[in-house]
């Protein structure tokens, strides 16, 4: 199958389209035919391998995974052994390993029914970073039903809450309406 691969650290200019084998699927992982892959912040990190931190776990020298992308959108080729709710057919999205490809293994834990008013691109983007956000806007930010709200992307949005990272000076955001400032 066809992948986007990195066999060393740095920006985007590291990767580049291979040949790869199909993963197989183990138990409780399913096998998902990629339609689409969401590009969230955390998959920068993997690639440059920074903060130099993240190289403990990624392997220190060179990638241990040379697969990037997280975040899927796709329909089940194959289960692993124990994998109940999930069959071969199935359309889903969620969080997978190696989704910059044709296929990806994810567990059957991390991946749901894509919902019908979906676009695959759309429940792509949402595993991760959609998720991210609508935790910033609901439990940060206070956001109830009903209520409306304009959500303006920013990268690494995902370690900060909108309320928690203004500067002292920055104007008040209608999301954070109610909440303390910021002391620093």
């Amino acid at each position: 199958m066809k992948a986007v691969v990195q066999d060393r650290y740095g920006e985007a200019d590291v990767l580049r389209l291979d040949d790869v084998d199909v993963p197989a699927p183990g138990p409780g992982e399913v096998l998902v035919k990629v339609a689409a892959a969401g590009v969230d912040r955390g998959v920068w990190h993997l690639m440059a391998g920074r903060p130099y931190l993240v190289r403990t776990v990624t392997g220190l020298r060179t990638p241990r995974t040379r697969v990037r992308g997280r975040e899927v959108a796709g329909t089940v080729e194959a289960t692993g052994p124990d994998v109940t709710g999930l069959r071969p057919g199935d359309e889903v999205y969620g969080i997978a390993e190696g989704t910059f490809a044709e296929y990806a293994v994810g567990k059957a834990a991390k991946l749901a029914p894509r919902p019908a008013g979906l676009t695959p691109e759309q429940a792509a983007a949402m595993p991760i970073s959609g998720a991210s956000a609508l935790q910033a806007v609901r439990d940060a930010g206070g956001v109830a039903a009903g209520q409306k709200v304009l959500v303006i992307g920013r990268p690494g949005a995902s370690a900060r809450s909108p309320c928690r990272s203004r500067r002292r000076t920055a104007p008040r955001s209608p999301a954070c309406a109610g909440r303390r400032r910021p002391t620093s």
